[in-house]
């Protein structure tokens, strides 16, 4: 019997895969700006046609790997599931361990480095969307602290918007510059103690507030 040929088009599934993948690929190497039909289809070694045939348009790829990938999720480690259990007490351990997870997962992930870059260098849908189920996850947990910390006049939305912003330019400067901050090397694992150790103490201020 005759052997079906096992071409590009036959094979999609596969050849949509390597589209996908090649965006997470041309994000890592190049940007967001990098993100154009020609550096995809090279990144995957396929014909730029492609794109259009599988996925309409180089957004809709776009937007097919930004949705596949759950950065906020795996940025914040074992807090999703302290946030499940807790019935609203005792919630600073949630959120040191969401913020010292998103420290060593930002510091040490550059594709997710390169999807902060793009969110506030260009406004997009596939960025407010992505902004959006972040927010989702912040959700979940200020729903709990309220509950603990409604009578104190707290403000802990503002203190952990200072926290995670302050991650994310230390983080980036330190990757960007490969300099010190305030006398503070992040590339060091010196310096990500120090980082923690400050957060810790923050969040112990303001709880004991």
């Amino acid at each position: 019997m005759r052997k079906k040929y096992q071409g590009e088009i036959n094979n999609k599934d596969r050849s949509m895969q390597k589209l996908i993948e090649a965006v997470g690929t041309i994000i890592k190497t190049k940007g967001y700006t990098g993100l154009t039909a020609t550096n995809i289809a090279g990144a995957a070694d396929l014909n730029r046609r492609l794109i259009t045939l599988y996925f309409g348009t180089i957004d809709n790829l776009i937007e097919t790997y930004v949705r596949s990938k759950d950065y906020w999720i795996a940025a914040a480690g074992d807090a999703v599931e302290m946030i499940k259990v807790n019935i609203g007490e005792n919630t600073r351990p949630i959120i040191e361990s969401l913020l010292h997870n998103q420290l060593d997962y930002f510091c040490n992930n550059e594709e997710m480095q390169k999807i902060v870059l793009w969110q506030i260098s260009q406004s997009t849908q596939i960025m407010k969307e992505v902004c959006e189920e972040r927010e989702l996850l912040s959700k979940n947990f200020f729903t709990l602290s309220d509950v603990e910390l409604k009578a104190r006049g707290v403000d802990l939305r503002a203190v952990s918007a200072l926290l995670v912003a302050g991650i994310y330019y230390l983080v980036l400067h330190a990757k960007s510059t490969d300099s010190l901050f305030c006398e503070i090397d992040l590339n060091t694992q010196e310096g990500m103690d120090r980082i923690k150790k400050a957060i810790s103490l923050i969040l112990e201020k303001t709880y004991n507030d």
